[in-house]
């Protein structure tokens, strides 16, 4: 996608194929408030009021198997060094839904462990992110777990995943991501380990 008006058009594509403003936002590493934005601005050239967010397409990585089995084994190589330095484990790898998943699978047949899946229930802005962890994968309980998402959009999902790890009574110990637009060092005290960490000059922390 080229411009604004094709994201736009791909927005509304999506939520006539019955996905909420969550999934939206999911399907195109954006945050809910862009997802909105865009649904709301189709047929208006004014982006003045823009949401300060960065759309990512990584899709030339994720449509070739060997690509992302090469991502996923340079996340697991950072994975392995902050594991190294906090003298931590992993028993489990928890994979964030839906694009999550592919990287968070490869990562743990190279670390030879488990493999959790976290599916968030994010639908809107005005609904709390909350989500669960399928019985059809590993159970995470009393665990060291790796939480993997593809990118970190607002950093709510992982916090969200932490938690629910937290309530497990499982010990999240470090968070691989292949982009983070926010930068972040660590998520909620557990260290953040992206390829790609975007910083933009208009933002002073």
């Amino acid at each position: 996608m080229k411009n604004i008006k094709d994201l736009s058009k791909r927005a509304l594509e999506l939520q006539q194929s019955g996905l909420s403003e969550g999934q939206i936002a999911d399907e195109l590493n954006v945050s809910i408030d862009t997802a909105t934005w865009l649904l709301a601005h189709l047929e208006k050239d004014d982006i003045s009021q823009a949401p300060k967010d960065i759309y990512v397409n990584w899709s030339a990585i994720g449509k070739n198997s060997r690509r992302l089995s090469m991502i996923a084994s340079s996340i697991t190589d950072m994975l392995l060094e902050s594991l190294e330095r906090s003298k931590s484990n992993v028993d489990v790898v928890v994979g964030v839904a839906l694009s999550g998943v592919p990287i968070a699978s490869l990562i743990a047949e190279e670390l030879e462990v488990e493999l959790a899946l976290f599916q968030s229930n994010k639908q809107s802005k005005e609904q709390s992110h909350r989500g669960m962890l399928s019985q059809n994968f590993s159970i995470v309980n009393g665990k060291d777990c790796v939480v993997v998402d593809d990118v970190i959009t607002t950093g709510n999902t992982i916090s969200n995943v932490v938690s629910l790890l937290n309530s497990k009574k499982a010990n999240p110990t470090a968070i691989g991501v292949l982009i983070d637009k926010l930068g972040l060092d660590s998520i909620e005290g557990i260290p953040v380990n992206s390829l790609l960490k975007v910083s933009r000059f208009d933002k002073i922390e």
